[in-house]
């Protein structure tokens, strides 16, 4: 057995604070006190519903992860962020119309009390939105100085110990890395000098990592995953992790394609389309925002499939991807997806997936997953990127020079033999007990 690591315990109080109070961090908090009040159970949430096994099979012993590794209990979380609508959150989640206003009636005192802080923001970033609470007349550099004290408010405020970031803002235009994200000095300077190369996102991200504060990116862009802010997380001990929570069609794919795979079976082109009406998708209407979520949903199965071994299989395959703006649906989301796919003599087969999801549902447990595990990672002290929660994303951020892991099953498997590791127990490798039994 493995020496377990020191990690220190979750005393006292984790505020968790999401850029962003829109659909999805509305749900998220509306759902936690659903279930602190009694009214619903974490369904999705692996920190609060998952088992995981220890030792040998006929050792039985799986306990729930929550019981398993030192978790913040749900009690003990405070919620606050940023948003560039002054709406408290019980007004958001009505607007959002996710959850049942039955619901939401029952925790209006409670969610009625959070309200936002004024967001950074510039429209040049997201084209469709036009915010009316935000920070202004500052440098870039200022703003993520007044974060910083708005985190330490909002700290001292609710008595919390400790602090998490959950990027839960709308999409951004697509950017590349350029020279100010090459190192933490070439960015400061940036900073100050309001370089355009520098998202809000990324603000937001300096901001906590400056801080030691844990930061997850739950969208898309280009935010903490460059040189500059991966070896500032270094030096804070800040874990991070992203990009782009794993939701609706690409949940899917993570789980059809490795069984393709498994079985060998080749496949010609997959089509994907999607038809959403909330905020996401009026940002995604604008090309250059949805040119940063095509660049995140079309790296997955290449990942997966590895064309280059298995080219007679893989090596033609056709990917579309198209995202469409429609506000009849609301946050409820329809992924369509028309697959080709052929075996033994070449005979092709097709496999059509409807998936009526509903996006912010399966992302408010993925947001309460990875704020534990940051806030665990950070109390392991273990800085920097956080590979093993890539389960949670459609485009996992690695160090550089690592090819990202897409396998849902793959990522599993990782993520639970890291908590494994962290409590000191034998990672699990699946071979007959024959084999390693004496």
């Amino acid at each position: 057995m493995a020496q377990k690591m020191d990690i220190k315990p979750a005393d006292g109080k984790l505020g968790i604070l999401t850029p962003g109070m829109g659909a999805v961090s509305s749900t998220f908090m509306a759902g936690i006190m659903a279930i602190r009040n009694g009214l619903s159970l974490p369904i999705g949430s692996l920190t609060q519903m998952g088992h995981i096994r220890l030792g040998k099979r006929t050792d039985d012993r799986q306990p729930l992860v929550k019981n398993f590794v030192p978790l913040a209990d749900l009690s003990d979380l405070v919620f606050g962020g940023w948003d560039i609508f002054e709406d408290n959150i019980y007004e958001s989640a009505c607007n959002a119309g996710v959850l049942p206003r039955t619901l939401l009636d029952q925790l209006k005192p409670e969610l009625s009390a959070i309200r936002p802080m004024k967001a950074v923001f510039d429209q040049y970033y997201v084209k469709k939105l036009e915010g009316t609470y935000i920070k202004t007349g500052m440098t870039k550099m200022e703003m993520a100085e007044a974060l910083m004290q708005d985190m330490e408010d909002f700290k001292q405020a609710n008595g919390c110990d400790r602090l998490v970031m959950i990027w839960c803002g709308s999409t951004e235009i697509f950017l590349q890395r350029s020279a100010v994200h090459e190192t933490i000095e070439a960015f400061e300077k940036g900073l100050r000098e309001d370089d355009p190369a520098i998202a809000p996102s990324m603000i937001y991200a300096y901001a906590a990592i400056k801080s030691g504060v844990p930061y997850a990116n739950g969208a898309p862009n280009l935010s903490a995953d460059f040189p500059a802010l991966e070896e500032l997380s270094k030096q804070t001990v800040s874990p991070t992790c992203g990009k782009d929570f794993k939701t609706g069609q690409t949940l899917m794919k993570t789980i059809l394609a490795p069984g393709f795979k498994a079985r060998l079976l080749g496949m010609s082109g997959w089509f994907s389309t999607n038809i959403l009406g909330n905020r996401d998708g009026e940002v995604l209407d604008d090309p250059e925002s949805f040119k940063t979520k095509e660049e995140s949903k079309l790296s997955v199965l290449d990942t997966i499939l590895q064309p280059d071994l298995y080219p007679d299989l893989y090596g033609n395959l056709y990917h579309k991807v198209r995202i469409n703006y429609y506000p009849p649906r609301g946050d409820n989301k329809e992924g369509w997806d028309n697959i080709d796919i052929f075996g033994w003599c070449g005979m092709p087969m097709q496999i059509k997936v409807d998936f009526l999801c509903r996006d912010s549902i399966l992302a408010a447990p993925l947001v309460l997953d990875m704020a534990l595990f940051l806030d665990l990672a950070k109390r392991g002290g273990m800085g920097g990127i956080q590979e093993w929660l890539s389960f949670f994303f459609k485009s996992p951020v690695t160090p550089d020079g690592l090819v990202a892991e897409h396998d849902l099953f793959i990522q599993q498997t990782k993520l639970k033999n890291t908590l494994r590791w962290m409590m000191g127990e034998d990672q699990i490798t699946h071979l007959g007990r024959e084999y390693y039994e004496e």
